[in-house]
This record gives C-alpha cells, structure tokens and sequence, in this order.
C-alpha cells in the first residue's frame, strides 16, 4: 500500500482529505432553514453544522471555529435568525481570514424563511462549482491527523476492534502521523497505565489527574458513562469497559493530552479530555457518540476510527467514520453499515495484527477518496452542547 494520499491544500498549509461545503446554523431557531438549504445539495458533498443554544458560550464558539476552518472543508455559509447570542460577526471573519469563501445570511434581515432558503441554495449552487474544480494534491500520512473513539461497546470490544484500531495507531505514529484518542471518564481505572506511558513524568500527573476529574464529574452526576446497551453486550464495570476503551491507544508513547478545539502540535499520540472544568455545570460531558466525534474533528481530525460490537450505524458531518465492528453476530447482521470485520480475530480466522494493518490500510485509501460506509450511506450526524473549559497546563503538551 503506497503511502500517499489526496489532498487539497489550505491557506495555512495543512490538507484535507475532503472538500466539502459547510452550513451551519448559529441557533436552533435557525436549524430548519440551514437544513433546507442544505437538502438538495446532499449527494454534493454539503454538510449541515451547527449550534442549537441563544446564549453564547466560549467553548461553542472556538468548536464552531475549528469545525468551519476545518481541513477538510472548502467553503462555509453560515446561517443566523439573527437575535441570538453567538457571536456570527467573529466566526465569519475567522473563516474569511482563512482563505475560504463565506457567507453570513440573516434570517431576519433576509425576509424569512422562503427568501432565506431561496438565497442560500443560490449562494451553495454558484460556490460548488470552484470547489469541484479544485484538483487534489499528493498528501502523506504525515500530515494525517487521525481520532478514534468506541461506541455501543460490548463485551468482544475490548477483545478485537479496539486493540486492532491500537495496533493501527501504532502504524499511524510510526508513520509520522498525529493520533487522538479520548475519552477520560472511560478511562477510570487506567490512569496508571497511561502515566507509564507518558513521555515525562509531569504529563503523566497530569494524565492520573484527567481521569480523576472524570471520575469526580460522574460520581456528582450519579452516573458513570455505561450505558444499559454495554451491560446487554456482557461488560459488567466501568473499569472493565475502560479496559477495552484503553486498547485503542495502542502502545505508543502519549506525548500529550488536548482539549476539544486544540490540535496537536506534532506527531504523535495525545489523549482528548473532554470532561468540563470546574463546577458540573451543563450535565453530561458528552450525550452522545457523535458529541465526542465532533471533538475529535475540532481538534483536526481527518477521519475517525469507530469501534462497535452492539452496531452503531453513525457517521459524521465533515470527517469520514471508519467502523470497525468488535462482534462477528453484529457483523452478520449489519455488514452494510461496518467496514472492517475484526470479530473475524475471534473465529480464528484473522490475527490482531493482520486486522490492525487492515484498518491502517483502510485509512490510506479514506485519505485517497474511498468513501466509507457511513459516508455512502449518507450519514452526517453532528450534535453539539454547551461546555466550559480552562486552559492547559504546562505538562500538557511537549515543550
């Protein structure tokens, strides 16, 4: 398998392995216009985004931020009812300053609904066009930034999938590519591990330290984040869930931890914390997969390796969803949905690491076009909550 991909290049130099066109509404009282705009442009590779809250919020606005200057998007029409909180004016201006064409439609200002959903899939037409044309460039796995993440996990997760998807990350980092795994509150129970691992002994405090605000979140909440689905798939502990959870990893050394919206700044392999700072303040970290996809994507992810052994069926909106099903009944079941069998280890009839090389080969073609499953299949799930955090600390990232 040849090491170069396709991309197309950026005004800050980075590449993305698609070129899509972003709508992104800034309030919920905005979401069905942007939906509507969006519609009959679906198999043209436009993507619905967006924010649902009035009131603004820090961390809505950075995320909204990285998502629209995202590598792999080409152009951005963003659209406002016109009375919210977010501030439109700044998100704009970020996304012009970074090469991308850009329009900000007011719903208000517009005349309403009609005229608003009129306007914008005339501005989306006369846009497409430029970015179809733009012919893609050689692209190395160097300059892959790849996230990963487990959902409707059980109890063959831990067992195929998510260690497959860690011997690929193990590829990837030996490749020169940025690696991102997450997330802290399925990670109790192995903090000690990942401070092993830590590439001084400052990050790995700070690594114990992210699992023990995780724990603290949940255990004020009353839940931890084990769903009834896992306990039916045979896991029985959260610790046991954060065992398979951990596998993902791989091997590598961790050379820093990010927070959602922070984009690692070399090679390697960095843990997402997304658990809020501070006082439990907006519920549960992350409602959903797709909260944590979305994440993953804001911190530069190109593609995401997806581990399931229950059978998710999402994909997201901006970066493609590589599935990778842990359970080998799942996969009878829902082949159509998962691109890679790793329940196939447990049948005998595959070994870890021949499947590792199978995700991290998977990943090359994704880079080169391919489309994956949830892709074909039209999947562009995206959500996005409210969230507070506080800056890194020091031992956060290599010096």
């Amino acid at each position: 398998m040849t090491n170069t991909l396709q991309g197309y290049p950026r005004a800050d130099g980075r590449k993305g392995i698609r070129n899509v066109l972003v709508v992104a509404y800034l309030v919920e009282c905005a979401h069905h216009v942007a939906r509507e705009i969006a519609a009959p442009f679906r198999e043209r590779s436009v993507h619905l985004i967006g924010f649902p809250g009035c009131y603004p919020n820090a961390y809505a606005l950075a995320m909204m931020e990285k998502l629209c200057t995202h590598p792999n998007v080409g152009g951005v029409l963003l659209v406002s009812l016109g009375c919210e909180g977010f501030n439109k004016r700044q998100l704009g201006q970020t996304v012009e300053v970074s090469g991308r064409p850009v329009l900000t439609m007011g719903i208000q200002a517009t005349g309403g609904t009609q005229k608003t959903i009129a306007a914008g899939r005339e501005w989306v037409a006369a846009t497409l066009p430029a970015l179809a044309a733009q012919p893609p460039v050689p692209m190395g796995i160097d300059e892959l930034t790849v996230g990963t993440i487990c959902g409707g996990s059980d109890a063959t997760s831990g067992l195929t999938a998510n260690p497959a998807m860690g011997v690929a990350f193990d590829l990837l980092v030996k490749g020169g590519a940025k690696t991102i795994f997450e997330e802290t509150g399925e990670l109790i129970g192995m903090e000690h591990l990942m401070a092993a691992r830590a590439a001084s002994p400052a990050l790995g405090a700070a690594l114990k330290d992210s699992v023990a605000k995780a724990a603290r979140y949940y255990a004020t909440l009353g839940y931890a984040s084990f769903a009834p689905g896992n306990a039916d798939g045979g896991l029985t502990t959260i610790e046991e869930k954060s065992l398979g959870a951990y596998a993902k990893s791989g091997q590598s050394t961790i050379d820093g931890i990010i927070k959602p919206g922070i984009e690692p700044p070399r090679k390697g392999l960095y843990l997402l914390d997304v658990v809020p700072d501070g006082d439990v303040r907006f519920g549960f970290p992350n409602i959903n997969d797709n909260a944590e996809i979305a994440e993953l994507i804001a911190c530069g992810s190109h593609v995401i390796l997806f581990s399931t052994g229950r059978g998710s069926v999402v994909g997201s909106a901006i970066a493609p969803v590589i599935k990778v099903c842990a359970n080998p009944e799942t996969w009878k079941r829902m082949e159509d949905d998962m691109d890679v069998d790793a329940g196939r280890i447990l049948e005998g009839r595959s070994t870890l690491p021949e499947v590792g090389r199978e995700i991290f080969d998977l990943v090359q073609r994704v880079g080169s076009g391919a489309p994956t499953k949830s892709e074909a299949l039209g999947h562009q799930e995206f959500i996005l909550t409210y969230k507070s955090f506080e800056p890194l600390g020091p031992a956060c990232l290599p010096a």
